[in-house]
């Protein structure tokens, strides 16, 4: 047998572990059930793909993120490993075909959504793999009072009993204690080894900072600190609104959202990871899977829905160990924003059944039919046919998604299909006159042959890179060939995919989930206020606020964080009537906005903002309509 450090330098190029790595490797190899638990950034995936290297046969990953699996997939491969996938929008024959060459060929893993355990396909077929190992990846899923409790987690106990001598570890980022009991329990662990990395992070400090300008404020931050940052925001428009801002104001900035193509996504991620782009705009999708050591900043301009997804997010900083900050600017309407977004806008169970009537209906989806039918998914005008409002619509959906009543995909597609409806001939005498299209047509026929007798699916991405095109070129000149009659063209261009996992039943299919749809609502009330303590507690440490919720005990404030700062700051003012004797003097100069009177003041900000709305309220000061202060009486 090979020694994991071996496996380790032959297939990741490291000497070394990192900590607690070794141990869980170690007890996965002595057949023990393993619970991980390792922050963001603290290479779980190493903790199983090792194990099952050296053994014989082929593990079984599973997870509910497409994007992860793929990802994880593309970097086995690359290293010379077999690993496939069996994602949601597969054929049955690919489907049968992939589970062959599970059994019969040299595949070493298979990665699998929750979902797909419920067919009978893929429990005959995984009965007779020689499967060296279970792992389960987000393993809070399975627990009802996990951050994102999927019910279809509980399919996994499947695997126990078509694989009943073989260990399980689970593996998650952020879960509370009870959150590790329960996900023991419903895996049914023997005698378990629990493996837990600590919450602290020395290396970041943790700020919340109050904000009445928050694109001047996050300038100063990325031209303070000019390394690596990402800017977390919460809808593409914002990102790509807060992008545009930055460019202007001289800061090399990118946006990144779901809603991208494949080729946009990955320049600027390379431009991002090799530091040609210093700050990367994006919605919380983003950093899933990317292990970049170099992050300096990571600053949140909305509020996160939960302190788990904080905590992952804000842990992508500061990974090699230097100083980095995770900051939070926040102000007075952030509270009712995400109250509205996340509360407000959870959705009643009869909201639930008629957005999925009209949704089945959009598809044109017969009742009892519709089983892992997939569709390509507009969202804006699904909401724009039923009048709709977007922020609850969405919700809804990821409900449904969570559920596993469908599968919603959010990732940009191209579906392109083309023919050539002329002959041979006639197409190249209209190339003489048409000579700036030969090379992308002469691209096309030798890729895919029979396009003169069918309609066949083409690859923008693949025909983009043989021709050195822009995706956006190649769809301008093909739909210019199509208004000439030269091509059949049929494009469209979504940001989403909907699988239906079940068939439809209305509200049948609803009523089945209904107690747990209450129950997960009830959870994300409790995450939503748990954000909304942290901002708002000024007195403990930001740091020992996080390792409280996360069930780490710890007495020592961590001295750098936001709350810490000001305790240690000299500036924090003592005697209110100094501050206010500044301010007054200030303004019988002229009159002057809280940016100008911070700038001029030896004051901490905070403090400086909190006199002058006291001072409006008291009369002395007032508003201009130029959005400045003056004296009342001058």
């Amino acid at each position: 047998m090979a020694h994991p450090i071996n496996i380790l330098e032959r297939y990741w190029q490291h000497t070394s572990f990192r900590p607690l790595q070794e141990d869980i490797i170690n007890a996965v190899l002595d057949g023990d059930d393993v619970f991980a638990l390792l922050p963001t950034g603290g290479g779980k995936s190493v903790c199983f793909q090792i194990p099952a290297l050296i053994k014989e046969g082929i593990c079984i990953v599973v997870s509910p993120l497409i994007a992860l699996m793929k990802d994880q997939i593309k970097t086995l491969n690359a290293k010379g490993i077999k690993a496939v996938a069996l994602t949601s929008g597969i054929s049955y024959k690919e489907l049968d075909v992939l589970l062959d060459n599970c059994i019969y060929g040299n595949i070493k893993f298979l990665y699998l959504s929750p979902e797909r355990l419920q067919q009978d396909i893929v429990q005959q077929r995984i009965e007779q793999m020689n499967v060296n190992l279970i792992a389960v990846d987000e393993a809070h899923c399975i627990s009802q009072w996990g951050n994102d409790f999927r019910p279809a987690y509980k399919n996994i106990t499947i695997l126990r009993k078509l694989q009943p001598s073989l260990n399980v570890i689970a593996l998650t980022a952020t879960a509370q204690p009870k959150v590790v009991k329960e996900t023991m329990e419903e895996l049914d662990f023997i005698s378990p080894k629990v493996f837990k990395a600590s919450f602290k992070r020395p290396s970041i400090s943790y700020q919340v900072r109050y904000s009445e300008d928050k694109l001047y404020d996050l300038e100063q931050i990325l031209k303070n600190h000019t390394g690596a940052s990402i800017v977390y925001v919460r809808s593409r428009k914002l990102s790509v609104e807060i992008q545009d801002q930055l460019e202007k104001l001289g800061l090399e900035a990118a946006y990144f959202h779901g809603g991208l193509s494949n080729t946009e996504k990955e320049q600027r991620l390379e431009d991002w990871m090799s530091n040609r782009t210093q700050v990367m705009v994006a919605t919380t999708a983003f950093g899933m899977g990317i292990d970049k050591a170099d992050v300096e900043t990571v600053i949140h301009l909305n509020l996160p829905e939960s302190l788990e997804s904080y905590y992952q997010e804000a842990g992508r900083a500061g990974r090699n160990g230097g100083d980095s900050y995770a900051i939070v600017l926040t102000n007075n309407s952030d509270e009712l924003l995400v109250k509205n977004q996340f509360i407000n806008n959870l959705p009643t169970i009869d909201d639930i059944k008629f957005v999925y009537r009209k949704l089945c209906n959009y598809f044109q989806i017969s009742y009892g039919e519709g089983e892992m039918s997939q569709h390509q998914f507009d969202f804006n005008a699904f909401c724009k046919a039923y009048d709709f409002k977007a922020t609850k619509t969405f919700n809804i959906l990821n409900l449904l998604d969570r559920n596993s009543i469908i599968k919603l995909s959010q990732q940009f597609n191209y579906r392109t299909k083309l023919k050539f409806t002329i002959s041979n001939n006639a197409l190249f005498a209209y190339l003489e006159k048409q000579n700036h299209l030969a090379t992308l047509i002469k691209t096309i026929l030798r890729t895919y042959g029979g396009i003169f007798e069918n309609e066949l699916p083409i690859n923008l991405t693949l025909i983009s890179k043989k021709t050195s095109m822009s995706e956006e070129r190649i769809i301008q000149h093909l739909s210019s060939l199509a208004k000439d009659e030269i091509v059949d063209f049929q494009h469209s261009n979504t940001d989403s995919e909907v699988v239906f996992i079940q068939p439809r039943e209305d509200d049948k299919t609803i009523n089945r989930i209904a107690k747990l749809i209450l129950r997960q609502q009830e959870q994300k009330r409790n995450q939503v206020f748990a954000v909304i303590d942290y901002i708002e507690n000024d007195n403990i440490c930001k740091s020992i606020q996080l390792l409280d919720y996360f069930g780490e005990t710890s007495m020592m404030p961590c001295g750098k964080c936001s709350v810490c700062i000001a305790k240690n700051d000299r500036s924090i003012v003592e005697d209110f009537d100094s501050l206010k004797f500044q301010i007054i003097e200030l303004l019988k100069q002229k009159p002057q906005n809280s940016r100008q009177i911070v700038e001029h003041l030896n004051f901490e900000k905070k403090e400086i903002l909190k006199m002058i709305k006291l001072m409006l309220e008291h009369n002395i000061l007032i508003l201009t309509p130029a959005n400045t202060y003056k004296l009342k009486n001058e």
